[in-house]
């Protein structure tokens, strides 16, 4: 990825990323139709294990996004959380604060009845806290999608002082 144009925000205390991941709930993920971009917002769950960050989504058997991400497997993903708007004296001051992760990665389509168990046990853990269970019958009906990051970098930006 390109440069963080203003690093003083960067974020890379692993364990500040892990709590943006917990507390985003959804992911933007950014594909290529054709001459155009897609992008889409999706809950996820996550994984961060040995320095290696992997997403799972889940979805419908079919549909676009599932077409795009055969025809080219990268993807770029967006999530972001405490967004908390703040005033300013002028206009120029006026803005945002907020804590986002951004990266790129490649996407599979999960076939393997006990690797969608597993995502979507991941998944339901990362957006409600909770452990789940899932059989082959009701993992059958649904996509599962692991987006296994190549690289990501995170942001936070405070509130100025007064």
């Amino acid at each position: 990825m390109n440069g963080m144009t203003r690093r003083e925000r960067e974020v890379t205390d692993i364990n500040k990323i892990l709590e943006i991941l917990d507390k985003a709930k959804v992911v933007r993920i950014g594909l290529v139709d054709g001459d155009e971009a897609y992008v889409v917002p999706m809950n996820y769950g996550y994984t961060y294990e040995n320095e290696k960050l992997t997403l799972y989504l889940h979805g419908a058997r079919r549909g676009r996004k599932l077409d795009l991400m055969r025809a080219n497997p990268k993807v770029f993903f967006e999530m972001d959380c405490d967004i908390v708007p703040f005033e300013g004296e002028v206009a120029c001051k006026y803005g945002i604060t907020y804590s986002s992760i951004m990266g790129r990665g490649l996407a599979t389509i999960v076939e393997d009845p006990e690797e969608k168990m597993k995502a979507l046990s991941i998944l339901m853990k990362t957006q409600t806290g909770k452990d789940f269970e899932f059989n082959e019958k009701l993992v059958s009906v649904v996509a599962v999608i692991r987006i296994d990051a190549v690289e990501f970098t995170a942001k936070h930006r405070p509130a100025p002082v007064k």
